[in-house]
């Protein structure tokens, strides 16, 4: 469901549309199928993925940051003073544009003790809260810059000469041209001399204003009410000049973009929309009507959504205007996120001007309205617009109408603008949706550059910076846009606050709370190949076959451009053909038995599949103790099958070609070292055991003892020497474990395995731990055996066990045993006198069959279960091998005199 039709669902009234408005339970079905929606899109949702990724560490970056000093947000690029200026916390800054880590010059400006004392007194923090922060940084004139500050939230602004790079001291008050809050979004541009500025006019940032500051016209701001502006997040603003010999003869505008919440739309919390608004760079404000406030104030949605999934980006982070030679040819491109951050898509739209000027200039109006009782919402207006048009700028036709300036527009007009300063009809993007989407990532600054490549087009090359201090750049083509590459920009994952690009230098300069980061517009030389190089799909970069490496178009003279080779469709049949290299010429490895090893190979390119053959056949994830990684083949266990070729091939698909190019990367020889035959061992069973088996190789192969150590086969003296030291095997390439994984080096020999089979290379310490298990499943055998005693001892003791035990305890115990109850003499007495008899019983007849039976017979003893009633020979007695006496035993359990006796207890067996 699309957020912005919420309240599609119309009924007329009068001059304007009524909203149908949703009930609770209708409410609750809306959040539920947009639940839904969030899930499939970022589910399902389609993403771009870079081609190619550099770390901070693989390229040549450069880098500004002082000790003791952050937040370096705020960048102003200078070409005609070839100097970047930096605005960071009490500090300013002149860099080398060239060169950011060359610094010309600094200035400090601090906060007073006084309004550090007030900042304090209003519960910020000393540390964070109460100091300078740089917010802006305009070119004011040739010699001077107009810089302002939070100031320990009480913004000031001043001038710094740039001669000597000194503040002149003539601070003025910063409300309105500069943030209270260093966290606190706000926009600035400085046009012919005039600030103007998008940003919270009080200390609480609940009075939001777009204003102009001017040293020779009162201020203009905006009217302070919700219709304007509602709780705006400002991200960018710029000039748009009219140009010269315009026919209608239309002023300069200034464009401010924003998000803020809607008044609109009905929702069940705050919906965010992202909003163009313009004013017009000759506006006065009106005679009665609208004194020194905007009438040529109007703003209008921007719409970058997926059509497919019916999904909005309603979140603009920032916007860069890519200027042509006559406003109509501008561009305006944005990086747009969802409101709904778990969705964890951006997006970057793009949106012709001349499509913002039609809205503007012909787009219907919208007003309050108060609908049955809800609150109140903002609909259609359906009425007769006044005359000149509300919003718009002064142009020749009003001239001839005798208005010359807003100060002579009609109070109607005037009135009409005041009350429907918001614009029904949308903003939208070129093709109907986002040149861009990626996922997992928040964009955060964006910039745009046109660039010329050798087929003679001009594409646009797109920059964007993300909260985790990554750069991405991609090319929009014909319906597609390909990311070229990602880089890590910033070392620490932090969000990249600020994004500049130089077309003299060809360079990117980056601001965040860290540091300046400057970087290159391409990293042509990282490319190896002609088939990377134009795979790459980089406007900046072709394949110089003389120089046998990727150059950049703008560094190579005119005539050197004829000879090199690029493709921006991906098409690498056009590089010249390069035979693989030889098998001879792969590069050999060498690992003992047993042990694992690692292949490197690492695929430059994110978009290709490595696919790995041994001996011919591709290997994979099932294959036989091979793993297939990201940066090469794990083998585990190298046995003597492992022996031979490895290659790893990369197939990378170029949809703009309809091709797929398959490159080899790397090649491998694997072989076995096996450690030389040990000296044969005395004694008959190493003589024998050796004898028997060459005797065995001899019969197999006749030649096995004359093969060389790297033979695919291990020889049988190995073989006879694992068995002596080890237990019997079955396999040796499967038996020994597989000891940590080596990683191959080239021109390195790799370490002997901790697991390799022959007794004198096994590792010290793997020895010492077999003795050591052995030891410690003794100690734990010895250590449970006790426990069981001092538990048997323990249930002897109370009585829990049966007559054995009892009659231990009596013995050991004697005349410290208490006397038993009266009604259990007879009981005792006869147990005794039975007891004793069965002993002798069988004493004597277990003689002759002592080893054999006496364990199966001791098996026939019932186990006693607690209870006296239970039908067996209880009371410690051991029972007979005789029929019989087992049989007396069952039919009197107590052997007692029950007739002189009776049992008195409830759980007792009837007297027999």
């Amino acid at each position: 469901m699309n957020q912005y039709s919420l309240s599609d669902a119309m009924t007329d009234k009068g001059n304007f549309t009524v909203p149908k408005l949703p009930d609770s339970n209708m409410g609750f079905g809306v959040l539920g199928v947009f639940l839904g929606l969030l899930l499939e899109v970022s589910t399902h949702g389609p993403h771009a993925v870079p081609r190619t990724s550099w770390r901070h560490q693989d390229l040549d970056l450069m880098e500004f940051s002082e000790p003791g000093i952050f937040n370096y947000s705020t960048l102003l690029l200078s070409e005609e003073r070839d100097a970047l200026y930096v605005g960071a916390r009490e500090a300013i800054f002149e860099l080398s544009k060239k060169n950011v880590t060359v610094r010309n010059n600094k200035v400090e400006w601090t906060v007073e003790e006084r309004p550090m004392r007030m900042c304090m007194l209003k519960g910020k923090s000393k540390e964070r809260d109460c100091l300078n922060y740089i917010r802006v940084l305009q070119v004011l004139d040739n010699e001077q810059l107009y810089v302002c500050g939070t100031h320990a939230f009480q913004p000031k602004c001043d001038h710094l000469n740039l001669a000597d790079f000194t503040l002149e001291g003539r601070a003025a008050d910063g409300r309105g041209k500069c943030s209270f809050d260093p966290s606190q979004s706000f926009t600035t541009v400085m046009v012919d001399g005039e600030l103007y500025s998008g940003t919270a006019y009080n200390f609480l940032g609940s009075e939001p204003i777009i204003s102009r500051y001017s040293p020779y016209q009162s201020l203009l701001r905006t009217e302070y009410s919700t219709s304007w502006l509602n709780e705006p997040s400002f991200v960018f603003a710029d000039v748009i000049r009219e140009g010269r010999n315009q026919a209608d003869g239309e002023d300069d505008k200034i464009y401010y973009f924003f998000t803020e919440v809607s008044v609109e739309y009905e929702f069940f919390g705050k919906l965010l929309i992202p909003r163009v608004a313009r004013v017009c760079k000759g506006d006065l404000g009106g005679q009665r009507t609208l004194q020194k406030k905007w009438t040529s104030f109007l703003k209008a949605k921007l719409v970058c959504s997926m059509p497919e999934l019916n999904f909005v980006f309603n979140v603009v982070h920032d916007v860069f205007i890519l200027k042509g030679t006559e406003w109509k040819d501008t561009v305006i491109y944005g990086a747009f996120t969802s409101q709904w951050g778990n969705v964890g898509l951006s997006a970057v739209c793009a949106y012709n001007l001349s499509a913002v000027e039609d809205v503007f200039s012909k787009g219907k109006y919208m007003q309050k309205a108060t609908v049955e009782q809800s609150h109140t919402k903002w609909v259609r207006y359906n009425g007769i617009t006044p005359s000149p048009r509300p919003g718009a700028c002064i142009n020749n036709l009003m001239r001839q109408q005798n208005i010359s300036s807003s100060l002579h527009l009609p109070d109607k007009t005037l009135q009409f603008v005041k009350d429907h300063p918001l614009l029904e009809d949308p903003v939208l993007p070129i093709g109907n949706g986002p040149r861009l989407i990626t996922k997992d990532v928040n964009y955060t600054q964006i910039v745009v550059e046109r660039v010329q490549a050798l087929d003679k087009n001009i594409y646009d090359v797109i920059f964007t910076g993300t909260d985790k201090g990554v750069l991405h750049k991609s090319v929009v083509f014909d319906g597609e846009v390909h990311i070229v590459e990602e880089i890590q920009l910033l070392k620490d994952s932090e969000p990249i606050k600020n994004l500049l690009l130089s077309s003299e230098t060809q360079s990117l300069y980056a601001g965040s709370d860290s540091g300046v980061v400057q970087a290159a517009t391409a990293f042509c030389g990282k490319h190896p190949s002609c088939g990377d190089c134009v795979l790459a799909r980089d406007p900046y970069c072709a394949w110089d076959p003389r120089a046998a490496a990727c150059v950049s178009i703008r560094a190579a003279s005119s005539q050197h451009l004829g000879r090199l080779i690029q493709s921006l469709k991906g098409d690498a049949d056009k590089c010249p053909s390069v035979p693989n290299p030889p098998r001879k010429d792969y590069q050999r490895v060498t690992v003992i038995p047993g042990s694992s090893v690692e292949l490197p190979c690492l695929a430059h390119s994110n978009l290709a599949q490595v696919t790995w053959k041994s001996n011919g056949s591709v290997l994979t994830e099932a294959s036989r103790f091979h793993f297939l990684g990201e940066s090469g083949l794990l083998i585990y266990s190298v046995a003597p099958e492992d022996q031979g070729h490895y290659e790893c091939w990369s197939v990378e698909w170029a949809p703009a070609a309809g091709k797929n190019f398959t490159r080899l990367l790397a090649g491998y020889v694997l072989t076995l070292d096996l450690p030389p035959v040990p000296p044969q061992r005395t004694g008959p069973v190493a003589t024998t055991t050796q004898e028997t088996s060459s005797a065995h190789a001899a019969e197999g192969n006749g030649k096995a003892l004359r093969a060389p150590l790297t033979s695919a086969i291990a020889p049988p003296t190995f073989t006879a020497t694992v068995h002596l030291t080890s237990p019997p095997q079955t396999d040796s390439s499967l038996t020994p474990p597989p000891s940590s994984p080596s990683r191959f080096q080239p021109k390195h020999h790799l370490p002997p395995s901790a697991s390799a089979p022959h007794p004198d290379s096994q590792d010290p310490a793997a020895e010492y731990l077999q003795h050591n298990n052995s030891a410690a499943l003794l100690f734990l055998f010895l250590l449970f055996f006790l426990l069981f005693l001092a538990a048997l001892a323990y249930n002897c003791y109370m009585q829990y066990l049966p007559a054995p035990c009892l009659r231990m305890r009596a013995s050991l115990l004697g005349s410290h045993k208490s006397a038993p109850h009266p009604e259990y003499h007879a009981c005792e007495g006869a147990e005794t006198t039975t007891a004793a008899a069965a002993t002798d019983k069988i004493n004597m007849s277990e003689q002759p069959t002592r080893n054999g039976s006496q364990t199966s017979q001791n098996h026939r003893v019932l186990r006693d279960t607690g209870y006296e009633t239970e039908p067996e020979c209880g009371n410690g007695r051991i029972p007979s091998h005789s029929f019989e006496d087992y049989s007396q035993c069952q039919e009197k359990p107590f052997d007692v005199d029950c007739e002189s006796q009776s049992i008195q207890f409830a759980d007792a067996d009837e007297p027999c």
